[in-house]
Parts: C-alpha cells; structure tokens; sequence
C-alpha cells in the first residue's frame, strides 16, 4: 500500500514573480458572477495601500488568491476598525477539488494574526446564491450573524471570524 503525500497548502504574500502564473488563472463563468480575477484585483491593490494581496500556494505552486482590505473595505459591512475583510478570494480552476479552499481558510486566521497583529476579526460578504462558498466558510469557523448587504449580484450574507 502505497501513501500518497498530498501537497501542502500556504499562504505568502503575492510578490512580482507570480504574476506570471496568476494570468492563466480560470474561473467558471458561476465564480466569474461573485469574485474578481486575481490580476483585476492586483490592479486595486496597487492604487489602494491597505489592500493586501496573498497567494494561495499548493506545494510550490499559485492556486488561489485573495484580498485583505483594511477600514476602507470594511466600513461598508461593520464599525470594528479592528476587523480586516476577505475579499477577491478564489481558487484556480484546475486546482479546485483537492481542499486547497478548506485549507486555505483554516490558516486564514493565524496568518492574520502574524502579519496583522491588530486585527481582531475577518469578515467576508457571500452572496447569498453561493451555496458551495458558504459551505467553505461556515467550515473554516465563519458565522453568519444575520447581517446583510446589497451587492452587484444581489443580496450578500456578511460573514465573521474571530481572530
């Protein structure tokens, strides 16, 4: 019986030389509806200095992405200046299926309290139809409060984590 080593999930900030990799990324046309592509992304984080963009590795290799966004992201879903807000994240296509998105948001909360030593909680806004997002969440330790918001694809479910 053999063992298969599955590869290991982290998270690093990005940096210029994955920028490269982060261009052939791929979203089905349902995930093109609620997250933006990494490089779209980038483009804000560039021009916005409290927008943090972090890779998602799998072994060695870019297979997702996120934002965090400081008070200027969060003001609009909550009034804790302490909080940070997930936002842009997504897995690359060809990766999704292996965990990665469920291991992802389990270090989520650690890696913000390294690099981020402040904040005391992560909020994200989901919208409401996307069921298979929720679920990841909910597992990682979000919870849904009940909050609410209006998004551009309609009604978005605003969830937190305490870090």
């Amino acid at each position: 019986m053999s063992i298969v080593e599955k590869e290991v999930v982290s998270l690093v900030f990005y940096k210029p030389e994955y920028k490269v990799l982060l261009s052939n990324y791929n979203l089905s046309e349902e995930q093109q509806r609620y997250t933006a592509f990494p490089l779209d992304a980038l483009q804000k984080c560039e021009s916005e200095s409290d927008r943090h963009p972090i890779v998602i590795l799998y072994g060695n290799q870019p297979a997702g992405f996120f934002v965090l966004h400081g008070w200027e992201g969060v003001k609009d879903f909550s009034e804790n200046k302490e909080a940070i807000l997930l936002r842009a994240y997504s897995i690359n296509a060809e990766y999704q299926g292996k965990g990665i998105a469920s291991q992802s948001i389990k270090l989520l909360g650690a890696f913000v309290k390294k690099h981020f030593p402040n904040v005391n909680e992560i909020i994200l806004a989901v919208n409401h139809a996307n069921i298979v997002a929720q679920s990841v969440y909910k597992k990682g330790g979000f919870v849904d409060k009940g909050i609410r918001a209006m998004g551009r694809e309609g009604e978005m479910c605003i969830y937190h984590l305490d870090v």
